[in-house]
């Protein structure tokens, strides 16, 4: 076992990310805070009606086969630290566990801001607040890392919390063995060629473009709601919108988010050589959306400019029914 070194640990908790039990974390968004003073609520809000409140960030797996240059993650090897992620663990913890300490460490954060509600939205959501409805499975690290995913999504879903999973397309054979789907299925779309993909994201492994390619077929035949999501980095991989046109008709998902880069966290080292002009402003990312749209004839549906993020629908169907249905979380 290749234990996180307990300095890395720190460095993270002084981020903001609180750890539940060996491998498991929590982080406290942006938008559950302005939520909860009822401020601007995320795009996951307006895109799919995911309460903004309610929501908890997690990953049950800390560790990632990829170093994509545009994360917010704090990478190891940039900090001296050499830790073997891709075998960090030797017993995983038991899902209802996990499932458990997320939950209650949510609440302990959120309980936090009950001062800042100074508005009647703010006091009653303040209140809901303690209630998560929802789980973005996408903090940091490759959740499929966990072993069991599958029980964790049960695990969420019989307490009626819904889950978005955020998968990074390295592990198709862990796409394949889910016998319980989350609500909503992600595989992140960091590059539309295999020399922009292994520049951005500077992968661990030997063959992550080829299984990249191949979680993408994958993600075509399983029956959930299914999104692509984009990253774009100007000077980096905000180019070739026809490779991503193919690799989006490859994978047949619902919708696409087309977002742009953030300057935060992890992506601030020098290491990254990025920098603020290397954010694409919302104008650009409607204009990159526009040309996808074309390209591959998906519906542009809705946008956030707050997050600089446009969604595109497949069809009339999937831009109808984007809004989750929370009475059949479970059923």
């Amino acid at each position: 076992m290749a234990e996180m070194p307990q300095l890395l640990k720190q460095r993270m908790e002084k981020q903001g990310y609180h750890f539940v039990g060996r491998h498991s974390a929590v982080k406290t968004c942006e938008y559950t805070a302005k939520g909860i003073r009822g401020e601007t609520l995320c795009y996951k809000y307006s895109f799919y009606g995911i309460h903004s409140w309610q929501c908890i960030q997690a990953t049950p797996a800390v560790g990632c086969d990829l170093a994509c240059s545009f994360c917010w993650r704090l990478i190891p090897e940039e900090h001296g630290f050499k830790w073997n992620e891709l075998n960090a663990v030797d017993k995983w913890d038991d899902p209802a566990q996990v499932v458990e300490g997320m939950i209650n460490e949510q609440k302990r954060l959120v309980n936090g801001y009950k001062a800042t509600a100074a508005s009647d939205v703010g006091k009653k959501r303040a209140i809901e607040a303690l209630s998560p409805r929802h789980v973005a499975l996408s903090l940091t690290g490759e959740p499929l890392f966990y072993p069991k995913m599958s029980a964790l999504l049960r695990e969420f879903h019989k307490r009626g919390i819904s889950t978005f999973l955020v998968h990074n397309g390295t592990l198709p054979e862990a796409l394949e063995k889910l016998d319980t789907m989350p609500t909503q299925l992600y595989i992140s779309l960091q590059a539309p060629d295999e020399e922009t993909y292994i520049r951005v994201t500077r992968p661990k492994i030997p063959d992550a473009w080829q299984r990249f390619r191949k979680a993408l077929k994958v993600l075509g035949g399983l029956k959930t709601r299914t999104v692509l999501r984009m990253t774009l980095v100007k000077n980096l991989n905000m180019l070739n919108p026809g490779g991503y046109a193919e690799l989006i008709r490859l994978a047949k998902p619902n919708y696409v988010e087309v977002k742009g880069f953030s300057f935060v966290g992890g992506a601030r080292d020098d290491a990254r050589n990025l920098n603020f002009s290397s954010m694409p402003n919302h104008n650009e990312i409607k204009e990159f959306a526009k040309k996808l749209a074309e390209l591959t004839e998906y519906l542009v549906t809705a946008e956030h400019a707050p997050s600089r993020v446009v969604l595109l629908s497949r069809d009339e169907e999937s831009k109808n029914n984007r809004l989750i249905d929370f009475s059949r979380i479970g059923k």
